[in-house]
């Protein structure tokens, strides 16, 4: 029998230890230790020997008065310091590079940066059509996708700001009442929300429609947008079309690589106090 690589032996008394602590990080309250054998289908004397261990670290506490075991605070500092180190810039990287090739369009990531939405990563499908986004451009609250969908999942006062002025321009140039424009775009938010992708079809740059969907860090916040763009005609925008499918199914996997899920949702209504809620396209 060939000996395996020295990079691939391991320890395996750690990888069975670890599984136990797996088991106790998915429960909702703390365990006791016969539960936490056989959910690793194990003896609990020899359970017991690894809490004895993780407890001494202080990975694991035990309630004198019931037995239970928990999840200790050397856990929760070893958890914080993973989610600290979790980037959705860098973790989007090869989760963009297959959505355009899954969807064919032009796909970005954009954050929430000084001045409002801002793209900080593209993948370009090429082809015949040459979509005009560059890193660090600021994008519409109100006419881009990418725009859209931070008005509706976004909580930030910061855009609530931004959100009014924008609202305010566009009543202007349009010769109507804010309060009417605020409406209206309320009302597309909510179908929005509804849908959980925001979708716009030539109107920031004419000929070209777009899709966004929000990604979620571990607290059920709203860190980034996915955005895919795409000719009018070849890239097709409705509700439940194959792109927008692929787009929802991005972001909840880059949400999920960033710790959503194990903690909360994420809020589905338009944050209070948005005046119709937003800025303008992508």
């Amino acid at each position: 029998m060939t000996t395996p690589p020295a990079e691939r032996q391991g320890i395996q008394s750690v990888e069975i230890g670890f599984n136990l602590l797996r088991i106790l990080s998915r429960s909702t309250r703390p365990m006791m230790l016969r539960d936490i054998a056989a959910g690793a289908a194990m003896p609990p004397a020899k359970a017991h020997r690894y809490m004895v261990s993780f407890l001494r670290l202080g990975l694991v506490e035990q309630d004198r008065a019931t037995g239970r075991y928990d999840l200790g605070a050397r856990s929760l500092e070893l958890g914080l310091a993973g989610i600290a180190r979790m980037d959705p810039v860098r973790q989007a990287g090869p989760l963009l590079e297959d959505l355009c090739d899954n969807i064919g369009g032009t796909v970005a990531l954009a954050v929430w940066g000084s001045y409002g939405p801002t793209i900080v990563r593209i993948v370009d499908a090429g082809g015949p059509i040459s979509v005009t986004l560059r890193h660090g451009a600021v994008l519409s609250l109100c006419k881009s996708a990418t725009g859209r969908a931070f008005a509706a999942f976004f909580r930030s006062p910061l855009l609530k700001e931004a959100l009014e002025r924008e609202l305010g321009e566009i009543a202007r140039s349009e010769g109507v009442a804010t309060g009417t424009v605020r409406r209206q775009f309320e009302t597309m938010l909510r179908e929005i929300i509804l849908r959980g992708i925001a979708r716009t079809s030539g109107s920031l740059t004419p000929g070209i429609n777009g899709l966004s969907v929000p990604v979620y860090e571990h607290g059920g916040r709203m860190v980034a947008a996915i955005t895919s763009l795409g000719s009018v005609g070849d890239f097709d925008v409705d509700w439940d079309s194959p792109a927008a499918k692929a787009m929802k199914e991005a972001g909840s996997a880059l949400s999920r690589r960033l710790g959503y899920g194990m903690a909360t949702e994420p809020r589905s209504e338009p944050h209070s106090g948005a005046p119709g809620r937003n800025r303008t396209n992508t």
